[in-house]
Parts: C-alpha cells; structure tokens; sequence
C-alpha cells in the first residue's frame, strides 16, 4: 500500500482559522485537524477537496493557492498531505463526520490537541 495523497483546506476568514475535531471512533479519535480527505484517482487535489469539505461540513469552498506539503506516517497510515488556502463560498456548517468544529486565532492553536501531521503545519500559517 503506497502513501496516500491527502487534502487539508485551511479554510480562514477574519483572521480565524477553522479546525475541526476527528471522529472519537476513527484513528487518532477527538483531535483535532484541519478538515480535508483522501483523494480519489480520477480527481484533481482541488476537486478532491472542494468534494470532501462539502461532504463532512456542508459548505462550498474557493481553494487558493497550496502552502505546503507535510508527510505523515505511523502504524496504520501513511500519508502525503497538502494544504491549500481556502475561503469560505457559502453554506451553513453542518457536521457530518466530526465532533466539533472551533473558530481559532492563530496564537490559541496551543490550546488544541492536534492530530500530529498538522501540528507542523501551524508554524507556517
């Protein structure tokens, strides 16, 4: 099983950053990342995460430029994941999969459990 590509929208609006928390029954249960998913062969990593965030959140995103590339791996997955800028369309949250979701100021992401492949990330927002 190679690595699999993942997408991870870091989605911000008023200088807030939108996190949510994983599933308490999935891997890595009750921490928290920021939304995204695995991308399906026959589909761009801007498709593939335009569909993901609007499955599990309900929301239409516009997906801007990436902004970095971090490899994960552990006992059960290991992952490419690539993070894009995104803004918020339109659409009323709902949550699908996750526990929760948080509005965040980048000097309280300290104050999460993240899930540890987007814990590298945080210093570069």
């Amino acid at each position: 099983m190679g690595q699999n590509k993942v997408v991870a929208a870091i989605i911000k609006k008023n200088n807030l950053f939108l996190i949510v928390q994983r599933n308490r029954n999935k891997h890595l249960g009750l921490k928290w990342e920021f939304p995204g998913g695995k991308v399906l062969s026959n589909e761009t990593s801007k498709e593939a995460l335009i569909r993901e965030i609007k499955e599990e959140l309900n929301v239409t995103i516009n997906v801007q430029e990436k902004i970095a590339e971090e490899k994960y791996k552990d006992d059960k997955i290991d992952i490419v994941l690539h993070y894009f800028l995104c803004t918020l369309q339109n659409g009323s949250m709902v949550l699908n999969e996750h526990e929760n979701f948080a509005w965040v100021k980048k000097k309280d992401f300290n104050k999460y459990n993240f899930a540890e492949g987007d814990g590298n990330i945080l210093s570069l927002l």
